[in-house]
């Protein structure tokens, strides 16, 4: 998957608002079939999310269906599997059998649509204690054509399910945080993306340092709920120049001494061995990608 430093929600019945993300510079749009659509406005609004997915081609677009333990999670799968959607975005995900299950659902749409089978990509949100719990298992599993290929952390539900508060400091979200990244990359999966920032919307300072310290965790970049939060966490999941500029003098100095038989150095004061170099490598890969997404 490319770099996803932001992905902007779009409450799926307002059409107007999906297609207002798609105009912006959030790297992907998560268009909402679950919290955001009542009950009685499903089904009328599955034709509506289709149609913005068949009106944007090219655009990085995935859908949050409702969760498969759910009645709806089927009706929104044979709504929205398109060519233009990239992915579909999974909610309360607690075992590794509710991907099995999706997975066959999705495969039996795609080939139904003409469809590659495994096209689409599966990004699962983890928001309980039992998904929490299970989520090395569930990100390992095995599933035959859609395996997961991101992970979410979803707080408002995680802290609803402990029956705790959201707090602008986040430390009682510092165990997830922490168990979120171990376990996707204990399973050779991308890192995960962290919660929107729902604390104060008008604080930037509060989101910003919410997502440096989903950063220093492991995450790859951060939910938004308003456009205005899409710079602030470019700016914080995006290595700066200085940071670009460290990391090729490391390479390039550790080159230079690796052809000389060296293999841990000194650089401005600072100790070079591998680690470091293979950290200054993925700085630079990751600004590649950026790049290119632009």
């Amino acid at each position: 998957m490319k770099p996803l430093r932001t992905a902007l929600f779009a409450p799926g019945n307002r059409p107007d608002r999906a297609e207002k993300a798609l105009g912006l510079d959030a790297d992907a749009v998560f268009i909402d079939l679950e919290d955001a659509v009542a009950i009685s406005e499903k089904e009328k609004t599955r034709p509506l999310v289709r149609q913005v997915l068949d009106s944007f081609p090219g655009k990085r677009m995935y859908v949050r269906i409702n969760g498969v333990k759910t009645p709806y999670w089927k009706e929104d799968l044979a709504a929205i599997v398109s060519t233009n959607l990239v992915g579909v975005v999974v909610p309360k995900v607690e075992a590794p059998e509710d991907i099995f299950v999706l997975d066959k659902a999705l495969t039996d749409l795609e080939v139904k649509a003409g469809m590659k089978m495994g096209a689409l990509e599966v990004i699962s949100i983890c928001e309980s204690a039992k998904g929490l719990e299970e989520l090395y298992s569930i990100v390992s599993s095995k599933a035959e054509n859609h395996p997961i290929s991101m992970v979410s952390f979803g707080a408002a539900d995680f802290t609803l399910d402990l029956g705790i508060g959201l707090t602008r400091d986040g430390k009682e979200l510092d165990y997830p945080r922490s168990r979120i990244p171990i376990a996707c990359r204990a399973a050779g999966i991308i890192p995960p993306i962290d919660t929107p920032w729902m604390v104060d919307l008008k604080d930037m300072d509060g989101l910003i340092a919410d997502a440096r310290k989903a950063k220093a965790f492991g995450f790859q970049g951060k939910i938004v709920i308003h456009p205005n939060q899409i710079q602030p966490c470019h700016d914080v999941f995006t290595p700066t120049e200085e940071e670009i500029a460290y990391a090729k003098a490391v390479i390039e100095a550790f080159e230079a001494a690796e052809r000389e038989g060296r293999a841990a150095i000194q650089l401005e004061g600072k100790f070079i061995d591998y680690p470091v170099v293979e950290k200054s490598r993925r700085i630079c890969a990751l600004a590649q990608a950026i790049a290119e997404k632009g």
